[in-house]
Parts: C-alpha cells; sequence; structure tokens
C-alpha cells in the first residue's frame, strides 16, 4: 500500500508541473499575439512626429497611396485620396498590425487634422491660413505604426496655396490664386506617390 500511495503521489507531482508549464506556454502565446511581436514588417526605430514607430515591408505587395486636391468655392479644399494594396480599417478594430489595412492621417505643415477610414475629406478654408502649405497623406497600420519601404513612411504630398486679392488695378483683373501646386510633370492637382520623396502636385484657381 505504501508503494502505491508513493507512486499515486508521483503521477499528481508530475500532472501538476505539466499543468504549470501548459500555462507558460499558454501565457507565452498570448505575448505571441501582442503588437510589438506582429509578424508583419520589422519595427524601425525611426518614428514619426509623434514618436511612432515607423513598420518596415517589402516593396514588392506594399500600399500605395496618391492625394488630390481642388479649392472649392466656398473657400475651403476637397481632399480624395487613392490608394492601393490598401483598405481602410472601420474604428473599433483590434490594434494589431494587418498587411494592406489600416488608417491615413493627414496633416498640413506637420500638424495632423484627422485621421481618415475613408478615401475623402473637406478642409475648412479657416484652417489654412495665406501662404503655401504642405499637405500630407501618410498611411499607419491598425496599431498606429508608420508604414514605411526603405526606411520612408508610405505617404503622398501636395502643396496649396492661400492667397488674397491685392488692392491692385491688375489684382482686379486676374482675382486672387488659390491652388495646389503641381511639380515633377504630374497632372494638375494630383500626385501619386508611396514616400516622402514622391512627386507632389500644386494646382491652381483664379478667384473671380
Amino acid at each position: 500500500m505504501s508503494w502505491t500511495r508513493g507512486c499515486l503521489a508521483a503521477l499528481a507531482v508530475c500532472a501538476l508541473l505539466g499543468s504549470v508549464a501548459g500555462c507558460g506556454d499558454g501565457e507565452a502565446q498570448e505575448r505571441g499575439t501582442g503588437v510589438s511581436a506582429s509578424p508583419v514588417g520589422n519595427l524601425l526605430d525611426a518614428t514619426d512626429e509623434r514618436g511612432r514607430h515607423y513598420r518596415e515591408i517589402d516593396e514588392t505587395g506594399a500600399p500605395e497611396i496618391g492625394i488630390e486636391v481642388q479649392p472649392d468655392a466656398d473657400g475651403g479644399w476637397d481632399i480624395r485620396l487613392t490608394v492601393r494594396g490598401f483598405r481602410f480599417s472601420p474604428a473599433g478594430v483590434k490594434p494589431v498590425a494587418v498587411a494592406g489595412r489600416g488608417t491615413a492621417v493627414l496633416s498640413l505643415d506637420g500638424r495632423v487634422l484627422t485621421r481618415l477610414r475613408t478615401t475623402e475629406y473637406h478642409l475648412p478654408g479657416r484652417l489654412v491660413p495665406r501662404g503655401t502649405h504642405r499637405l500630407t497623406a501618410r498611411l499607419y497600420a491598425d496599431d498606429h505604426t508608420v508604414w514605411a519601404v526603405d526606411g520612408e513612411p508610405v505617404e503622398s504630398t501636395a502643396d496649396i496655396t492661400e492667397s488674397e486679392p491685392e488692392p491692385t488695378p491688375a489684382a482686379s483683373r486676374s482675382g486672387s490664386v488659390r491652388g495646389a501646386t503641381v511639380s515633377g510633370g504630374a497632372p494638375p492637382a494630383r500626385t501619386e506617390g508611396r514616400t516622402r520623396t514622391g512627386r507632389s502636385s500644386h494646382s491652381a484657381r483664379k478667384a473671380s
């Protein structure tokens, strides 16, 4: 009987140890599902202006974004984004990076305007003071890391200019000019690029 009790005790200890080991493996698996351990790309030391790390991915299959800006009749700006290989995530998704998904952050001169989950946005004229400004649309993953290729963020830019009429005969004939600059041979009011070094745009409109 003593041998039997000893054997049962040994079996109970083995079962307990196995249970503890199993729990440890489960915790490791849970940690493995955290954002920092996401299998999508590699986190870089580089960050954006708000400290969000870049998430480096291969150029093959990487998302792309373009931006189109047009001045409207009410003194504001109509903005339209075009994306390829990318889907906008709805609100409330888990904060985990998923390939080809996320949001676009729109900023003016480095100041964040809004986070977009759609391709269209109206920029009120009151937010754009007189002068030329840089409008940037940048793609982010759902964990708020920045999609990046070759160490550069996946983004597109456009320069917009807000001018007021001058009290001169020439100004009365031509009016003020408002627009978004196009450079690098791109068509007016539109730019498509993947990184910060991509094309930028600038179109113009004459006010009556």
